[in-house]
């Protein structure tokens, strides 16, 4: 069987060619876009899944551009120090041969600050792919047939964002003993709030600037497409490019700023890394259990319609219809731009204790729009 090629900047995506390949289908020219109200009715009833239509890409004002530039300033070094972190453990699980497999969209960025992290520090040319991974439907097959005909699975590290409360985690998992082609299943996150795998920069809950924005700050990618009428059996699975918003596209700002302070930060992740690699990094998963309880005490059954975490209730406020946003009463800054997004959309945010979760925040999408909701 021929297996497709990759796809690069700057024809597919802005990042530079030697930054990412994506292992995706394009689908710029096929109108996929459906209103949210629309498209989370039909997700809730069972007529159709997230992954088969994209949300709108939600633009914030100019008020909320300004939060993001502000929060970049304020945590690009916390964020270089994660970065080196993660890209130690990383090399030391994996060794200089590693393979930087992101879960596009949100790995993507990281796996970027990465693969550089590894060139700034050690010479290192790492590869980078970033691949798609849906909820309820697994990894992409083909994109693992691709990197099996180009590496050994066994260097490959899978790369996202942040957990929420794990269940990529586990979807990445479940795929791959299916799979069955030697890839591990640890996941190297920059936060691990949900505290579900060992490979992280830190679990706190923090804001990270790239989970402020949509493609606008992910190379001007979709999220990504599983739908049977684009997406055949030998087909890498699909996203859009968008062109057309490059007038607003920050993906280059948020490396840069990153990536400036890599000197920074440099002497404290080689003496801190080694202590985190020897410690007992074992997830207690105990963001399931705060999941749990947010959802007896709100009346939610639906767990997917419970996301936890400063990155997770961003993307409730940016793409869903959100119901309310819990959020602890001394996240301070870190939830700036959640008030903000809550102010513009008409949702409320109630303050809770400290001590009644583990995250900075919790997003819940609006449960109303089940089988009732579709006419």
């Amino acid at each position: 069987m021929t297996l497709p090629e990759p796809l690069y900047g700057p024809q597919f995506g802005s990042y530079a060619a030697d930054d990412v390949a994506w292992l995706l289908k394009d689908l710029s020219d096929v109108r996929l876009e459906a209103p949210t109200e629309e498209r989370e009715a039909a997700i809730q009833a069972g007529t159709a899944h997230y992954a088969e239509s994209l949300p709108m890409e939600y633009q914030p004002g100019a008020a909320y551009q300004r939060l993001f530039h502000e929060a970049l300033k304020a945590s690009a070094e916390r964020l270089a120090y994660a970065v080196g972190l993660i890209t130690e453990m990383i090399l030391a699980e994996r060794g200089p041969d590693a393979v930087l497999v992101s879960l596009a969209r949100a790995g993507t960025p990281v796996g970027v600050l990465v693969r550089r992290w590894a060139r700034f520090a050690h010479g290192l040319d790492l590869p980078h792919y970033a691949v798609s991974i849906v909820r309820g439907r697994g990894i992409d097959e083909v994109a693992l047939r691709y990197l099996v005909a180009h590496h050994d699975p066994a260097n490959v590290m899978f790369v996202d964002g942040w957990t929420g409360k794990g269940a990529i985690t586990k979807e990445l998992g479940a795929a791959l003993e299916a799979h069955g082609g030697g890839f591990s299943p640890r996941l190297a996150v920059l936060a691990d709030p949900g505290r579900c795998t060992p490979v992280y920069g830190t679990r706190d809950d923090f804001l990270i600037p790239s989970a402020c924005l949509n493609s606008t700050v992910s190379g001007l990618v979709s999220r990504t497409v599983l739908n049977d009428e684009l997406i055949g059996p030998d087909d890498f699975h699909g996203a859009k490019f968008y062109a057309e918003l490059a007038g607003a596209d920050v993906s280059g700002v948020f490396l840069a700023a990153i990536c400036a302070r890599f000197g920074d930060v440099a002497e404290r992740v080689a003496k801190d890394a080694p202590e985190l690699i020897a410690a007992d990094r074992t997830p207690d998963w105990l963001g399931w259990e705060a999941v749990r309880r947010v959802g007896q005490e709100h009346g939610v059954d639906d767990l997917n319609l419970i996301k936890p975490g400063v990155g997770e209730t961003t993307r409730v406020l940016l793409r869903r219809v959100p119901w309310k946003v819990l959020a602890r009463s001394d996240a301070g800054d870190d939830l700036r731009h959640i008030r903000l997004l809550a102010r513009e959309r008409g949702v409320p945010v109630i303050d809770v204790e400290p001590d009644a979760l583990p995250y900075a925040c919790v997003g819940l999408i609006h449960p109303s729009f089940g089988k009732g909701a579709v006419q």
